[in-house]
């Protein structure tokens, strides 16, 4: 699965993590800095991005290009009123979140075509098939937690499940099968301690064929998740990040690119209820500020 280096991909497994604030927002400073942004919801069958910018209707969503009604995607952008910034309302049809295969390449490819600097993916909590694709084929992936810990945890098992999934396609393109009842093998790590790790896994895998396995772990290198812990309240906090980080290092063998935080900021709050994004409304808040420094990073 090639990677599509103008998509940035937001992903948030546990629903209320502030995912689709912080994907509005960073739209905005992206777009700020000179970027030419498209935010698209991807959050299929429960959009609600374009209520982030106070955008109530439009005559076109992505169920219109989805189920062939328009055939140029650029024909659904809906302008923001802000420079150099659109956005792509997501759809509400049922049973749209489970978009076949096909018809989720083909949207990647338009997306990557429309022409703007970033395409910002605003992808469902969860991780259903659909959200861990467009996590894998985007350049940058920003995983958004919270510091509670059931919400670290599934950010964690988000990262296990693209990293299975990932290994899936890579070995069935090799037509490797012996490697694949493998990797089966080692989702049930209960009855098959040995391969509770990536790095068990692959000294197994070796032994089947070491020149795919040795390719495969060279792909997993390229899966750098990049974290935001939002909300951050403490300094205590801030340090939970950390934590997904060793797990990944520990036993996926995936290191992050980045671990940032934002605050917690009643901006968001009374943004959101004026349905507003913050970055308009109180520019100088933490909460901007901690996304400017996120887009910062992210051209760097």
């Amino acid at each position: 699965m090639e990677k599509h280096k103008n998509l940035i991909a937001i992903i948030g497994p546990k629903g209320g993590v502030g995912k689709t604030s912080i994907s509005a927002n960073l739209a905005i400073a992206l777009s700020r800095m000179g970027k030419k942004v498209v935010a698209v919801d991807l959050d299929l069958g429960a959009s609600n991005l374009h209520a982030v910018f106070g955008i109530r209707d439009s005559k076109y969503s992505l169920d219109d290009f989805v189920q062939n009604r328009v055939k140029k995607l650029g024909d659904i952008i809906v302008d923001t009123c802000l420079k150099n910034l659109g956005i792509i309302r997501g759809g509400d049809v049922p049973g749209i979140a489970n978009m076949q295969y096909k018809k989720k390449m083909k949207l990647v490819r338009h997306l990557s075509g429309l022409g703007f600097d970033l395409v910002i993916l605003d992808l469902a909590p969860g991780v259903s098939h659909n959200v861990v694709d467009f996590a894998i084929i985007a350049k940058k992936t920003l995983l958004v937690t919270t510091p509670e810990v059931p919400s670290l945890l599934n950010a964690y098992s988000f990262i296990k499940v693209a990293v299975f999934r990932r290994l899936t396609f890579f070995f069935k393109y090799k037509k490797c099968p012996d490697i694949l009842d493998l990797l089966e093998r080692a989702k049930d790590f209960e009855n098959y301690p040995h391969l509770k790790t990536m790095g068990g896994f692959f000294r197994e895998a070796r032994e089947i064929n070491s020149e795919v396995a040795d390719s495969a772990k060279k792909i997993l290198s390229g899966i750098t998740p990049f974290l935001v812990v939002n909300r951050i309240r403490t300094g205590n906090d801030a340090n939970t990040g950390e934590v997904i980080q060793g797990l990944m290092q520990n036993y996926l063998g995936i290191k992050s690119s980045e671990l940032m935080s934002i605050r917690e900021d009643i901006a968001v709050e009374k943004a959101i209820a004026r349905m507003k994004p913050v970055m308009t409304e109180a520019p100088n808040s933490p909460f901007s500020r901690d996304i400017e420094q996120i887009a910062l990073k992210l051209c760097e």
